[in-house]
């Protein structure tokens, strides 16, 4: 079968299409045949070596897919090495989906869908009335969590976006009107996937008991150091958030995504398709996502 591999730790210009055996399902498991493999951001961290140690070489990326189970039932699941022709899957980790239900939307409810529930419900703790700042927000967790805020009864939900293309498209989401700092009013949440200066400039625009939820450095510039006694200045908080150990805690996963597929089928949450790739193009979707030349979901298909 076809996949997209990484033997060497570096940019998107490491990935090479390469033929592998068909995986054999064990005890629990089930064999799909991918219909489209979600891209995320952390794919990118894994092929530049930030979640891999080199005894995990050679790697096939992806941890998510669209595929048919050998019955014929069209899934979404959890994987490990999802950018191939077929995968195996977890039994507990499959969730039958409609046919009627595109792939990319699909696939942006599994990982961005539950960063973005769980930044707001679980991290953020979102109470109703307060203004939430979304960076990235034409991404694929930004364009739902830009939605999500709306929904779960923020007062005003304000964008930053990383190119004016992308401003008709968050406004569009439901926010209240794209921002650069410094703010016009301090906000009472900020979720920030990027770090670097745009971390900062977010700490100091919070409203006393603000919270700036963490959950990415897109700018790869390191992080900044977080003083107390500048946070009990502002007082306010930092609060950092990872989806993996996340998805470990009792109910994290099936009760957000059954409160995200119904949100979809009532109209209320629109996961917005990016671009679509041949499988054996990953490499162009990982420099379109890294170069921020995309919106929405990205699917690779085999």
């Amino acid at each position: 079968m076809l996949a997209v591999q990484f033997d060497r730790f570096g940019g998107p210009e490491v990935l090479r299409p390469v033929e592998l055996p068909t995986p054999v399902p064990g005890p629990g498991e089930v064999l799909l045949t991918v219909e489209a493999a979600g891209v995320n951001f952390a794919d990118t961290h894994q092929v530049d070596g930030s979640y891999l140690g080199a005894d995990a070489l050679p790697y096939v990326p992806g941890s998510e897919v669209v595929g048919r189970t050998p019955d014929g039932r069209r899934v979404l699941a959890r994987v490990s090495h999802g950018y191939a022709e077929q995968v195996t899957a977890k039994e507990s980790a499959v969730l039958e989906i409609p046919e009627e239900l595109g792939a990319a939307q699909a696939l942006a409810l599994m990982m961005q869908g539950l960063t973005a529930w769980h930044l707001l419900r679980s991290s953020a703790r979102l109470q109703r009335g307060e203004s939430v700042v979304v960076h990235s927000a034409a991404g694929g967790v930004g364009s739902l969590a830009v939605q999500l805020a709306r929904e779960f009864g923020a007062g005003r939900v304000l964008a930053q976006v990383s190119a004016p293309a992308k401003e008709r498209l968050v406004l569009d989401l439901g926010a209240d009107a794209v921002i650069t700092y410094p703010l016009a009013e301090k906000a009472d949440v900020v979720l920030d996937a990027v770090g670097g200066d745009l971390f900062d400039r977010a700490l100091d625009s919070l409203a006393s008991y603000g919270r700036l939820v963490t959950y990415g450095n897109a700018a790869r510039t390191g992080f900044t150091p977080v003083d107390p006694a500048r946070l009990g200045r502002l007082n306010a908080s930092v609060v950092g958030f990872w989806l993996r150990p996340a998805l470990a805690a009792p109910g994290a996963v099936s009760g957000p995504l059954k409160e995200l597929f119904a949100l979809v089928a009532e109209g209320r949450l629109k996961p917005v398709a990016g671009g679509s790739y041949p499988l054996a193009d990953a490499r162009r979707a990982h420099e379109d996502l890294l170069a921020r030349r995309t919106t929405g979901k990205l699917i690779l298909t085999p």
